[in-house]
C-alpha cells in the first residue's frame, strides 16, 4: 500500500532533532472505551505542572482527547508521546491499525466512518481530525492503509 501525507507545512521547529526539555510515552488500547481521555488528562495534568498558559493546554488536550479517541475507535494500539520543547509542545502519536485511504477527505468536518456501536456511544460526529488541525499550529498525517498512522501536531509557546 502506498503512503499517505498531508501537513500544515514546514514546521517551524524540526520534527527531528529538536531540542527535548521532557518527555513522556502513554500506550493507548483500540476499543479501550473505558479508559479513553486517560492519556489526554494525564498529559493536561503535566502541562499544568509546566505553568503553561491556560489556552495552550486547553487547545492541546481537545487535540489529545480527538488523537486519544480516534485510535480507540479505528486503531489496535498506538504510543503517545508528549515533548516538552523550549517553544513549542508536540504530541507525536504511531498507531497500528487500518490507516487512512483519503486524508483529504477524512479531515473533511462530517466526515465519519463510526459504526453504529461508536455513534451509540457518541462518538463518530466525523470533527476529530478537523479539531485537531483546529487547536494546533503545526498538524501533520502519514498514513499507509492496512498500517497504520502517524500523527504529529505542535502548539507554540510564543507567537
Amino acid at each position: 500500500m502506498n503512503e499517505n501525507r498531508w501537513s500544515t507545512g514546514e514546521p517551524r521547529v524540526p520534527w527531528e532533532g529538536a531540542e527535548i526539555l521532557y518527555s513522556e510515552s502513554y500506550q493507548i488500547v483500540g476499543d479501550d472505551f473505558e479508559h479513553g481521555g486517560e492519556a489526554a488528562a494525564k498529559i493536561k495534568a503535566i502541562l499544568k505542572q509546566f505553568g503553561l498558559d491556560n489556552t495552550v493546554i486547553r487547545r492541546l488536550s481537545i487535540a489529545n482527547f480527538e488523537a486519544e479517541m480516534n485510535v480507540i475507535m479505528y486503531a489496535r494500539e498506538a504510543d503517545m508521546q508528549l515533548q516538552v520543547l523550549p517553544t513549542a509542545v508536540r504530541v507525536i502519536l504511531s498507531d497500528r491499525g487500518q490507516g487512512i485511504p483519503d486524508i483529504a477527505q477524512a479531515l473533511q468536518e462530517g466526515y465519519s466512518t463510526a459504526t453504529p456501536q461508536m455513534r451509540q456511544r457518541g462518538f463518530g460526529a466525523g470533527l476529530g481530525l478537523p479539531n485537531i488541525k483546529r487547536n494546533t499550529d503545526e498538524f501533520e498525517i502519514v498514513s499507509t492503509p492496512g498500517v497504520g498512522t502517524t500523527l504529529r501536531y505542535t502548539i507554540h509557546l510564543q507567537s
